[in-house]
């Protein structure tokens, strides 16, 4: 992954057959594009290294004929193929569960072409690597090589569908805004296609949960059954362990080949992204590589992430290659032509730590945050020292142990009024919600604050711990834990924890800027076990771990680290009513008086992985 100083230039011109239809095992047909090297306007014997990319997203937009256009100008034969039930593919669509056999089947169909050279290789972003995941649990024998970002489910109950027992609603939001983009709606649009288009997604967030028949979908059918049915799966049992929802089920039969896992802090799949990485580069004696941004969903092209801008350090162009694409050329090579260009010699794991910037705004009104590039021998860094950080009464973050006995801090949780969604590790959530790094403050913006529109902070919902300014420098790289010593007048409830940079007041940021960085979300009744959730009883104390995204930061002299804790995060996740049964299907919704604990013992306290200077 060190830069390259030399662009390959495109040495063939291209020819493209449009809906190329390809037989699976059912019988149902999926349309592909080829984009083929080409000479005086027709394609060249080959045979070539083949790229697939399988996507919902309509294999035939001008920008996936940019990108296949790329490679097949330096000598790759292009595939790009709609999904079943997408755009041009027949079939039902169902969402995530039948792309393995398909990806198999198409692997291994392409290997058998004369233009083929029996060497296929897989690329795409988001669904497209999540169909990359599932077609290599099945380790298909013509699969060579796979570049996969920003997706491929290690596991969609832990991190993609749920988080920590909660729903994650972009999931929703996705529904709504494909189902606009199905046969239904292509082949009655003064009906179907009128309909869709009349409902206002604001509104239907305010009649949660959705029924079957009655909700915004119930025109395209396929789309409303797959939604409702991921979002009843409340426990975790074998509609979770399906291949396509679990890349970590297949993990011993997935294919042993190089494999490039790229992702980024406010991405959705971060943690998908590095616990594939830590599986498979331990499993698998082929090379796998971790890469780590600072954007948002399929960012990497630009220098910020919602509300901050992390300088022109963050642009991949300027900084792993001379661009994206050459960058995946040099993978490509090495792995499908046999390039001696030393890909392997690099180090696994490269990452961007946040940070540093000046802290003014910048031309474009963003936080100048900043941050640059760092290469790793290991994820997680195997010098980054595990540091607890304890709650402290009155609202102190502290090294030290919590010293005296005394009450726990509470407040009233009421799922009428949950907490708003600013920001974080989102996709596919516009105009819902929107992804990144913003200050921590409601506005007219963002979906259900209102007026006046104050700090989260301030909400009596909204617990605030938080550290005296720092005396140096300080970087966190790493997963982080947050363990919690809680009890709840409710039979469920959920608790939430979120790390944040706190910069000082400022001339730019005269109330100072309360950044963002991760978050992580716990229903209380999976405490001890997904498959078989306990509800609490009420006022007992009980012992709980919430999982954030991995990050990395540096947290600059003079700034604090500051831990959120709260009960909902809406509309990121669905919200818990408190009554223990699955607010997928349950309308029923009740306040809860919750209290965590900070007492020497009940400690409360969170898990930094500290990085030494130097």
């Amino acid at each position: 992954m060190r830069s390259r100083d030399i662009a390959v230039r495109a040495v063939h011109q291209i020819e493209t057959e449009r809906n190329v239809y390809v037989d699976m095992r059912d019988g149902v047909r999926l349309a592909s594009d080829i984009h083929f090297p080409a000479q005086d306007g027709r394609p060249l014997d080959g045979p070539f290294p083949v790229l697939l990319q399988r996507t919902p997203y309509n294999k035939s937009t001008e920008v996936r004929d940019v990108e296949a256009d790329f490679f097949a100008a330096r000598g790759y034969v292009v595939v790009i193929q709609d999904c079943r039930g997408r755009h041009a593919s027949e079939g039902g669509f169902t969402k995530y569960t039948s792309d393995g056999p398909d990806g198999y089947d198409t692997v291994e169909w392409l290997a058998q072409q004369p233009w083929c050279n029996g060497k296929v290789g897989t690329f795409g972003l988001s669904y497209a690597a999540h169909t990359q995941a599932s077609l290599a649990c099945l380790n298909p024998p013509h699969l060579s090589c796979m570049w996969l970002e920003c997706g491929g489910f290690s596991d969609a109950f832990i991190s993609g569908c749920r988080n920590g027992g909660a729903f994650e609603l972009r999931q929703v939001t996705w529904a709504f805004r494909e189902a606009k983009e199905t046969p239904e709606v292509y082949d009655h649009p003064m009906v179907t296609k009128a309909a869709i288009e009349n409902q206002d997604i604001h509104q239907w967030f305010q009649r949660m949960p959705w029924k079957k028949g009655q909700s915004p979908l119930r025109w395209t059918p396929d789309y409303e059954n797959y939604l409702l049915e991921l979002w009843s799966h409340e426990v975790y049992d074998d509609y979770w362990r399906q291949m396509g929802l679990s890349a970590r089920t297949y993990y011993h039969e997935f294919s042993d080949v190089p494999q490039v896992h790229m992702g980024s802090w406010y991405d959705p799949y971060a943690r998908t992204t590095t616990d594939n990485y830590v599986a498979l580069s331990k499993e698998k004696e082929s090379p796998v590589r971790l890469i780590m941004g600072p954007w948002t969903h399929g960012g990497h092209s630009v220098t910020h992430s919602g509300d901050v801008d992390l300088g022109d350090q963050a642009i991949v162009d300027n900084n792993l290659a001379l661009d994206f694409n050459h960058l995946r050329l040099a993978f490509f090579d090495r792995w499908l032509k046999g390039s001696d260009n030393s890909w392997e010699d690099d180090e696994p794991v490269k990452i961007f730590v946040m940070g540093g910037g000046s802290g003014r705004r910048n031309s474009h009104h963003r936080l100048d945050h900043g941050g640059y590039w760092r290469s790793e021998k290991s994820w997680p860094l195997a010098r980054a020292q595990d540091t607890n950080f304890y709650l402290q009464a009155g609202g102190g973050l502290s090294g030290q142990m919590p010293e005296t006995e005394g009450p726990p801090s509470s407040y009233l949780s009421d799922p009428n009024h949950p907490v708003p969604t600013i920001g974080g590790n989102i996709s596919s959530g516009v105009p819902i919600m929107y992804p990144g790094g913003f200050d921590q403050k409601e506005t007219p913006d963002f979906y259900g604050c209102s007026a006046p529109y104050l700090p989260l902070a301030a909400r009596p919902d909204v617990l605030v711990f938080q550290t005296e300014p720092l005396t140096e420098d300080t970087e966190v790289t790493g997963p982080i834990t947050v363990n919690l010593w809680i009890a709840s007048s409710a039979v469920d409830t959920d608790f939430t924890a979120k790390l944040l940079d706190i910069y000082p007041p400022s001339n730019d940021y005269p109330e100072g800027y309360a950044l963002n960085l991760t978050d992580g979300i716990l229903r209380s009744k999976f405490r001890d076990s997904w498959e078989k959730p306990q509800l609490l009883d009420p006022g007992v104390i009980y012992a709980l771990t919430i999982q954030l995204f991995p990050t990395s930061n540096l947290f600059v002299q003079g700034h604090s680290i500051r831990l959120d804790i709260a009960s909902s995060n809406f509309p990121r996740f669905d919200v818990n009513g408190n009554t223990g049964e699955n607010p997928g299907v349950s309308p029923v919704k009740i306040p809860a008086r919750n209290s965590v604990y900070h007492d020497p013992g009940r400690p409360s306290h969170v898990t930094l992985p500290l990085v030494p200077k130097g």
